[in-house]
């Protein structure tokens, strides 16, 4: 049986999770749907689509989508949906799971990896975060969930920026490009999105997210090009391009954010040795692993003449070969790293010994 494929909506209260949800059950797109509800809060959408009201944990909706709320483990859910849709007790395309306001995605992306029933089962789209243009700042600046949804994303998208200044939603769109430069944002109103931008987004699939991205890791900031690529790594940390007067806009809006949730990228053109950044990785993710929230590269390594796709969550971390080297094309390998106050210089010197 083909893998169902899983996306995880993510995003605080009042940023129109809900309203999304509403939109993609609604929709006739000729797709069943099962919605997991990992939420305690007031919203939920079960008043208004659902068919009934009842103490069942799986309710059937009347366009045959699924809703069920989980009051036990998620890893028991998603086994229980794979065997009812195994047996023919169920129909349904695809899972998303919503998780409560302050949630980390972490341990619900972990569980499709670290659960071998539900790793064959399951194919793990993307993580979506949903952030309120209007309550962001004061979001981002007070609660630490917040910026590790943000961290975690493969989409980000924003909205009620109708009811805010643009260029306060730039200023937002530029302090979330810097806590996570790999996740493209979308301005949306009120969760009106095309389910194109929601479902198959390959967030997670290790060797057609590179293909289908050539942009991955391209140099966030213009103003950095004259730093050269003759460096081992080249970073970017909140601090120095916010103070750069070019990101200065009309209304000095750009104050200076320094979130503890960054990105840095790593690249060099030298090939790694297998065998020492293996080693190198696994100790750090040993060390940092609760704070590093997702980090994804494409290698060039001694021994192979195919490009080495690895990335992770946490502690958990996979690796791939993609596609060869083409016949002209300079190997190089770029990373990026997203977490909570990781030891950069720590991190990028480790890297430049691994490499031969």
């Amino acid at each position: 049986m083909a893998l169902i494929p899983a996306t995880i909506l993510t995003g605080f209260l009042g940023s129109g999770k809900t309203t999304l949800l509403k939109r993609v059950l609604a929709e006739a797109h000729g797709q069943k749907i099962a919605v997991i509800e990992n939420e305690f809060g007031e919203e939920n959408i079960d008043s208004e689509i659902l068919v009934s009201d009842t103490t069942e944990q799986i309710i059937q909706m009347s366009n045959g989508c699924i809703c069920c709320t989980i009051r036990e483990d998620l890893r028991s859910t998603l086994q229980d949906l794979a065997e009812k849709k195994r047996k023919g007790e169920l129909d349904f395309d695809r899972v998303v799971i919503e998780t409560t306001g302050l949630a980390d995605p972490g341990p619900v992306a972990q569980t499709f990896f670290m659960d071998d029933e539900v790793a064959e089962s399951y194919l793990l789209d993307s993580i979506l975060t949903l952030v309120d243009a209007k309550h962001a700042a004061s979001q981002l600046n007070e609660r630490q969930e917040a910026r590790r949804q943000v961290g975690f994303a493969d989409q980000i998208f924003i909205s009620k920026t109708d009811l805010v200044a643009s260029d306060e939603v730039d200023a937002l769109m530029h302090r979330l490009k810097h806590m996570n430069p790999r996740a493209p944002q979308k301005a949306v109103h009120f969760g009106d999105v095309a389910l194109s931008e929601v479902f198959d987004l390959r967030g997670f699939n290790l060797n057609a997210k590179l293909d289908i991205d050539p942009d991955f890791l391209k140099d966030e900031a213009p103003d950095h090009a004259d730093h050269g690529h003759d460096h081992e790594h080249h970073d970017h940390t909140p601090g120095e391009s916010c103070k750069h007067p070019s990101h200065q806009h009309a209304g000095g809006h750009h104050h200076h954010h320094d979130d503890d949730v960054k990105s840095f990228v790593f690249k060099s053109e030298r090939a790694f040795d297998p065998a020492k950044l293996e080693d190198f990785l696994g100790a750090i993710v040993n060390i940092y692993g609760p704070r590093m929230l997702r980090y994804k590269g494409v290698l060039s390594m001694v021994g192979t003449d195919r490009k080495v796709i690895f990335q992770g969550v946490h502690q958990l971390m996979g690796s791939d070969l993609g596609p060869a080297w083409g016949p002209g094309e300079q190997r190089s390998s770029k990373m990026v790293f997203i977490g909570i106050e990781l030891p950069k210089d720590i991190l990028l010197q480790g890297l430049a010994q691994c490499l031969v």
